[in-house]
């Protein structure tokens, strides 16, 4: 690269730094530090929903799959995408829970209903996922230090613990979405307007992209692992802790919807655009593979060959918005799951100064716990993958029936946690079967143990406890 891309380059993570550490006079407690004070209006969502789904996973990840296998890639982002749109109509009501009856996690909401026990089950599962999944922006963002040039793989995951961690710790959630914002807005700008833009220009145009790519690349005719993948993203989305936490941080439950509904939306334009961009890859750098080692590097490589100077260092900043954005998201959903549900409950009078120090430092730590993950797990997909099985299969539908399902039992919560869990991981130890992934398997038995044995421990006169909500409570008023 020329020195003027890496200057901008530069000057862009220096900023990230600059907002991280602008927002940090703002975190005067840990509902700042993990819920911005549940201050966030739609537009703010909007961007950080948008910005956090656009991860490595997302564009690396899935512009790789484009690369090397074609249309299929677009089946991994239409079920997330229905499963959001889904999560949108559910926000307003998990805001609502959250306020009214000071619920700010996921596990506190199982706490609230099925107890301590059931909490700690759910804390651990939702600390390996998202460390992991923080793992895999890692691995995104090495390959694309590697190969702008000058850096080893190795070298690109310390620079990317180092970066994420700085910002994150300092300010928690407000330096989060408020550095989403503007990630947001370089990333629209630079890969989802002008990259597609100029490549096509390159080509010839859509319709000579379509001539000259291979027409099996253009059928959709999914593997057993992809059908995996994507039921993985299906059911994923009910239960993504990074979500969650949004709806919770919202201002009103009208603010949780609308910003949720729009961010998905953004989405759904850039699972095309990515797409795009991923055959023009194809294309114009037929040699990826050879050149960089892996299909991943398809649309940094894109960016290094195509941009001019100075438009190139601006879209490279674009991509690393991409990593970033997700990055910090999940980084922070693990501190607030290990040091708030998971040891809190062990010290209940730590004063909220010391829990805001000890945050910090749990951050650096899980940032290199996640650093070793991305160093022995280097293909972005697999690694986001490997990460979401276990915790879809296990908790997708357990935190639906937790928000809504008045019925369920303790016994049939931790039943259906337990039995999903423990078949994804039958199911991947066995060689995965008909090639299917253990999500699906594992959710299916999930569901089935979760209703058989709620309704077998059902007690009408003891129900567990539900949560108030504001629309019931208007009712009553009226009666």
């Amino acid at each position: 690269m020329m020195i003027i891309d890496v200057i901008l380059i530069g000057l862009y993570l220096i900023s990230m730094v600059w907002i991280g550490f602008y927002f940090k006079k703002k975190v005067q407690k840990t509902t700042d530090y993990y819920l911005a004070g549940r201050s966030l209006n739609s537009f703010v969502i909007m961007s950080t929903v948008c910005a956090s789904i656009i991860g490595g996973g997302a564009m690396i990840g899935r512009g790789g799959v484009t690369y090397s296998q074609g249309a299929v890639a677009i089946m991994l982002g239409l079920p997330y995408l229905v499963g959001m749109y889904v999560f949108s109509a559910i926000s307003g009501r998990i805001q609502e829970v959250g306020v009214l009856n000071n619920i700010s996690s996921i596990p506190d909401l199982m706490e609230y209903r099925f107890g301590i026990k059931v909490k700690y089950i759910t804390a651990f599962l939702i600390a390996f996922t998202m460390m992991a999944t923080v793992g895999t922006q890692i691995t995104a963002t090495a390959t694309l230090i590697k190969t702008i040039g000058g850096f080893s793989y190795e070298a690109g995951a310390w620079i990317a613990v180092i970066i994420f961690v700085a910002y994150t710790a300092v300010s928690g959630l407000f330096g989060v979405v408020y550095t989403d914002v503007a990630q947001f807005i370089i990333l629209i700008t630079f890969m989802y307007i002008l990259l597609p833009t100029i490549a096509l220009t390159k080509i010839g145009g859509f319709d000579t992209m379509i001539q000259l790519v291979p027409k099996q690349m253009l059928s959709i005719k999914p593997s057993a692992e992809i059908v995996g993948w994507i039921f993985t993203n299906l059911v994923f989305t009910l239960a993504g802790a990074e979500m969650w936490q949004r709806a919770f941080a919202a201002k009103s439950a009208k603010d949780a919807k609308r910003g949720m509904f729009l961010g998905n939306t953004v989405y759904a334009y850039t699972i095309s655009i990515t797409f795009i961009i991923g055959l023009s890859a194809y294309i114009l750098l037929p040699n990826v593979v050879n050149d960089y080692g892996t299909a991943d590097a398809a649309i940094p490589a894109l960016v290094m060959e195509l941009l001019p100077i100075g438009i190139r260092g601006l879209t490279m900043a674009a991509l690393f918005s991409v990593l970033m954005s997700s990055a910090d998201t999940y980084l922070l959903i693990s501190v607030q799951t290990i040091l708030g549900d998971l040891l809190k409950p062990l010290w209940p009078n730590i004063e909220d100064e010391k829990e805001l120090f000890y945050s910090r430092v749990v951050t650096v730590l899980l940032g290199f716990g996640a650093l070793i993950i991305a160093l022995y797990i280097r293909q972005a997909y697999e690694a986001l993958m490997f990460a979401w099985t276990f915790y879809a299969a296990a908790l997708g539908l357990p935190c639906f029936a937790a928000l809504y399902w008045k019925k369920a039992t303790k016994e049939g919560i931790t039943a259906g946690i337990i039995t999903g869990f423990t078949t994804s991981i039958v199911w991947k130890v066995g060689g995965s079967p008909f090639g299917l992934g253990a999500a699906l398997p594992g959710s299916i038995l999930c569901g089935v143990a979760l209703i058989v044995i709620t309704y077998a421990t059902y007690k009408e006169e003891n129900p567990t406890p539900f949560p108030n909500l504001a629309r019931q409570e208007k009712i009553e008023c009226n009666e």
